[in-house]
């Protein structure tokens, strides 16, 4: 697949549901190499009321979480099967650097590419970005959770 895939087709892939989903629709995809995703930035976001009222500003660790759920839609895609079932979870996360805000309107791309894959552990490098500027970027390791 290399093609769109809009939220109703992401939620038969990730277990996340409102309003913990941070991915709203995949743009392309390559297996095994790189995913373009969007979260669509909305004042409804219920994180919005305590981070910051008078200055609304996405949580650096959603950002981080959404190119999370980007890095495993990519991996379940890539493999497909089994994996969907057991899911991906966070091991690891180093180089998190956050360069502007993230703020209602804005689409925040998530562009998300394969630095290492394995059986188990697949590494990847994440860049969130707003209108061709850098939000945010890290690098962060995933695992397969155990077989059901």
């Amino acid at each position: 697949m290399t093609g769109e895939m809009d939220v109703t087709q992401i939620q038969k892939i990730l277990p996340h549901r409102y309003p913990f989903l941070l991915v709203d629709r995949v743009v392309s995809f390559e297996a095994e190499k790189r995913i373009l995703a969007l979260k669509n930035v909305t004042i409804n976001e219920p994180f919005f009321q305590g981070h910051f009222p008078n200055w609304p500003v996405m949580p650096g660790v959603l950002i981080i979480e959404a190119l999370g759920q980007a890095g495993g839609l990519l991996a379940m895609l890539s493999i497909g099967g089994s994996a969907i079932e057991r899911g991906l979870f966070f091991v690891s996360l180093e180089k998190a650097k956050f360069r502007r805000p993230v703020t209602p309107g804005d689409r925040l791309e998530l562009d998300v590419e394969v630095l290492r894959t394995g059986s188990r552990f697949w590494r990847f490098k994440g860049r969130g970005m707003v209108d061709g500027q850098l939000a945010a970027e890290c690098e962060f390791t995933a695992g397969m959770g155990p077989e059901k």
